[in-house]
């Protein structure tokens, strides 16, 4: 079983928001607190939680008071917020993600005021209660031993902010590039007011695997962590933590295709280099006959999903094509590494694919084979049969 969570964001999502949701799902306050105070900044806030209504629903609400008085460092740059996590008694996932997450939100940031990620200032985030948010769900996700995170479509609020650089239109701009480097999808729900800020935003485009309806999985807990705001519908972040099956090397990937039959046969072959290099998984072609008996080129690619954008373009680009296909499946595949031996002729990579401990195929390199073959002037077959002789000794 696979240990997963969704995020139901109807009113967007906070850091505090996210934090009083995994208290509410029965991570304790103060497992968080304890690991926060491994980072050695605890005389700069007080954490504390509380039961409150939401349009009569019960939720958790999540409280970083700020000490003022002793706060002289409230405001860090981003090597100073790295140092200090880097520094703290953290699990190794949880200072791996918070890095991750406070990494995205220094670029988008950055990139805002055109500026390097790490001379970002974080006072629009306020330094100290995002370390705390930042910080304090990676604790909670690592509790809660959950290894996937899905979340849903965002709001985009509306209106406008007052920040440390004037008055902002809602989204505001690190909100919008943190939405972008994602593609997450977006809606306005009719709601003018900052529904999603940039450490909520920071750490779902950074820690969740997609963004939508919720996965399929059984439901076994629900959390409910509330925001500031008081809303015409509940300001409640909801997360669903659940379980589901496994299935052994099964990942998701897309399908590309698109029929072809004015473009000059030669750009194939540089077409698929390309793609390959570009990171699709496979490419080919097969002939086709198409409409009015034109023969043609029917060209698929096999992608992941990350991918989609990258390969549609550079086919759009080299091709006449007006458009192309997209189909989202389930593929399995072996566990592969790579292996050196070493063969009368010289050393050969191989690609060893394997399923559990088990061995399922063996197969030599091609471009180490062909380069033996010619520097030695023997045939190409003799050596692919010493590479897989070889390889029985694995």
């Amino acid at each position: 079983m696979e240990t997963i969570a969704y995020l139901q964001c109807p009113t967007g999502i906070a850091g505090d928001m996210l934090l009083g949701a995994l208290v509410s799902i029965d991570v304790p306050l103060e497992y968080i607190d304890h690991g926060l105070k491994s980072l050695n900044f605890e005389e700069e806030y007080t954490l504390r939680q509380e039961t409150v209504q939401k349009q009569g629903q019960t939720a958790t609400k999540i409280h970083v008071d700020l000490n003022h008085h002793t706060n002289h460092h409230h405001h860090r740059h981003l090597p100073a917020i790295e140092n200090l996590i880097q520094n703290g008694n953290l699990p190794p996932q949880v200072k791996e993600n918070s890095l991750k997450i406070f990494r995205q939100l220094a670029l988008a940031e950055g990139k805002v005021h055109g500026i390097p990620p790490e001379k970002v200032h974080f006072h629009e985030v306020g330094a100290t209660d995002a370390i705390v948010d930042i910080v304090g769900t990676c604790l909670g996700l690592e509790y809660l031993k959950i290894q996937k995170l899905y979340c849903s479509a965002l709001p985009t609020g509306g209106g406008t902010i007052k920040a440390a650089h004037g008055i902002l239109p809602v989204p505001v701009p690190a909100v919008l590039e943190l939405w972008q480097t994602r593609e997450i999808p977006i809606y306005s729900n009719g709601i003018e007011k900052e529904l999603v800020t940039p450490t909520g935003a920071a750490i779902v485009t950074t820690l969740a695997e997609d963004f939508g309806n919720p996965p399929t999985m059984k439901l076994k807990k629900m959390g409910f962590g509330a925001g500031n705001l008081d809303l015409p519908i509940p300001n409640i972040v909801r997360l669903w933590l659940g379980e589901r099956e496994t299935i052994d090397n099964l990942e998701t990937i897309a399908v590309l295709e698109t029929q072809i039959d004015d473009t000059n046969p030669q750009i194939f072959g540089y077409l698929l280099d390309e793609l390959l290099n570009i990171g699709a998984l496979d490419v080919f072609t097969q002939p086709v006959m198409m409409k009015k008996s034109r023969l043609g080129v029917l060209l698929t690619v096999i992608c992941h999903q990350s991918k989609i954008n990258d390969c549609e373009t550079l086919i759009f680009k080299e091709t006449s094509t007006i458009g192309i296909r997209r189909q989202i499946q389930q593929r399995k595949a072996l566990t592969r590494e790579i292996k050196t031996i070493s063969t009368q002729y010289g050393e050969i990579r191989v690609k060893i694919a394997t399923e559990g401990s088990n061995i399922v195929n063996i197969q030599p390199e091609y471009e180490d084979c062909v380069s033996i073959a010619r520097q030695h002037n023997i045939p190409l077959h003799l050596v692919m049969n010493e590479a897989k002789k070889k390889s029985t000794d694995l």
